[in-house]
């Protein structure tokens, strides 16, 4: 069986993007060997309230749990719940150049925005590969952004097994299915993000089904009237994938379903089927967040469940660098 890890940042308001993109995908594939993991620890390299970073971390979870994810099939947990991970770190640095990271893409973009950079920051794809390489993971399912980590990941672990043993298994970064990437409403050109799209040009699952119709109603389209999927037409591209995304039809169909039709047609439609699907989800929530004891004993569980797996995996790389048993 396959072994998979995810991480999710509990930064920023969960939009529509990271559900079809990310949180119902994984539901719907959730197998016993996927691990979920809220990265609180990656959270605190930008700037960050404490109060509102420990209501995010909850926030994602009970998302999460709406989405689909269920504790008695995967395992759910908060990465500073296992404190594995940043010894596993620890260890990773003495392993890992301070060329490679210097080399990395994000690294890069995010500290030229900055005065002063962090440490953290800086050395932030040593803490995800220990998150991965702990779990043995076969698979990471990533955005194309997170693929050059993946890659330093493995040549870390690569590196860690010839100089001190097999130890690590060596993962593979899984990119989105075409059409998993939902794009900005206002600027259809680049994707819907928590940090960079507007408020009329993401969806927040939060808000309420009024809300979401009307930010679909004011979605940006492109000239003309047809109703196509296009490079020349980004913005009603955008809207035919979050119909196929939402209904399960091929771009193809809609298409044809649509031909003669006017936009203010498909912005109705992509409207009631965005509604039609997230509302079991923000009802779910809802309930979660009303019964706080439920999600905090299920994120309990779920560390009990992750820290057996990664103690095992310290264990060994304890014995393989000569440190002494406690």
């Amino acid at each position: 069986m396959v072994r998979t890890f995810s991480g999710i940042q509990p930064t920023g308001e969960v939009h529509l993007g990271n559900y079809l993109g990310a949180f119902g995908r994984w539901a719907r594939e959730q197998e016993p060997e996927h691990f979920f993991c809220i990265v609180d620890l990656h959270a605190m390299t930008a700037p960050y309230d404490p109060p509102v970073l420990r209501e995010r971390v909850v926030d994602v979870a009970c998302w999460l749990l709406a989405a689909g994810i269920d504790p008695d099939v995967s395992i759910l947990f908060i990465q500073s719940h296992v404190r594995e991970h940043t010894e596993c770190t620890w260890i990773l640095n003495c392993v890992a150049t301070m060329g490679e990271l210097s080399r990395m893409v994000q690294y890069k973009e995010k500290s030229a925005q900055r005065q002063s950079v962090s440490v953290g920051l800086f050395d932030y794809p040593v803490l995800q590969a220990a998150d991965i390489l702990l779990y043995d993971a076969d698979e990471v399912p990533v955005g194309a952004d997170q693929q050059q980590h993946v890659e330093l990941t493995r040549d870390i672990a690569q590196r860690f097994n010839a100089r001190f043993g097999e130890t690590f298994a060596l993962p593979r970064a899984t990119l989105p299915r075409a059409g998993a990437r939902v794009m900005d409403l206002q600027q259809p050109d680049r994707r819907m993000s928590k940090s960079v799209s507007s408020p009329q040009g993401k969806i927040l699952l939060s808000e309420s089904e009024e809300i979401t119709r009307k930010k679909i109603m004011r979605a940006v389209t492109d000239s003309g009237t047809e109703i196509r999927a296009a490079e020349d037409k980004p913005g009603v591209s955008n809207l035919l994938d979050l119909l196929a995304a939402t209904t399960g039809a091929e771009i193809a169909e809609l298409e044809t379903r649509y031909k003669g039709k006017n936009y203010g047609d498909l912005k109705r439609d992509v409207a009631e089927s965005v509604n039609g699907v997230l509302r079991p989800v923000r009802q779910r929530y809802a309930e979660l967040r009303n019964d706080p004891a439920e999600v905090a004993a299920l994120l309990r569980r779920g560390a009990g469940a992750a820290r057996e797996v990664a103690s095992k995996t310290m264990d060994r790389v304890r014995e393989r660098t000569g440190l002494v048993a406690s």
